[in-house]
């Protein structure tokens, strides 16, 4: 009861700030934010702030998560690649909406802690990979919607092939140091279009794996 009127609260805290469309707010009301926090942050949860996380990453602030599925254009979606798993919150957004969540984490350990709190929650439309996620992951492409959660210089054009025709890719893209800009990117007919969306600011994309 007493998380249901948190996660609620949640929801009205982020409609002051950007209106939900109602699919996002009923996967916000679903899904259990305080689950995916580390333990010492656990009393912060519910507030709109991105939080440390281990190997120096951040579970994204609510509000950022709730503007990058909205974006992403999720109703009657069937599958979903995120690259950047981190703490495991955004793909369980993403599993209350869509059919199939794919997520690419390189950190081992944020996958490892991520994966057993899907199997806590009881989500099976979530399947995970330790990889550079920059590569995407060919064997189940292509993906309707591609959500890219760390902030690069620009998008790596495998990505761009393993999205599906009318697809669309969000990510956050660097235009300068601790500036970046959150991009939505089209493909019709094979070519790539886009267009900005807001200002944001995320972690920047890493190369390579983690053990």
């Amino acid at each position: 009861m007493i998380k249901a009127r948190n996660r609620q609260n949640l929801v009205n805290e982020i409609e002051q700030h950007f209106k939900l469309d109602a699919h996002v707010k009923e996967a916000f009301l679903k899904v259990d934010r305080e689950a995916f926090v580390p333990n010492e942050f656990k009393h912060l949860s519910y507030k709109l702030d991105a939080l440390p996380l281990a190997a120096s990453q951040w579970i994204s602030s609510p509000l950022t998560v709730a503007k990058m599925t909205q974006h992403l254009e999720l109703k009657g979606i069937d599958s979903v690649l995120e690259v950047g798993c981190g703490s495991g919150y955004q793909a369980a957004i993403l599993s209350a909406i869509c059919r199939r969540v794919f997520t690419i984490e390189r950190i081992d350990e944020l996958l490892k802690k991520a994966k057993a709190t899907f199997y806590e929650l009881e989500i099976h439309n979530i399947f995970t990979r330790f990889d550079d996620g920059q590569r995407g992951w060919k064997q189940y492409a292509p993906f309707e919607r591609i959500l890219f959660s760390a902030t690069a210089k620009e998008v790596p054009e495998i990505l761009f092939e393993q999205l599906a025709e009318g697809g669309i890719l969000i990510a956050p893209i660097e235009q300068s140091k601790d500036y970046h800009i959150l991009t939505r990117f089209y493909k019709k007919n094979g070519r790539i279009t886009s267009e900005t969306i807001e200002q944001c600011l995320f972690v920047p994309v890493l190369d390579g794996t983690q053990k």
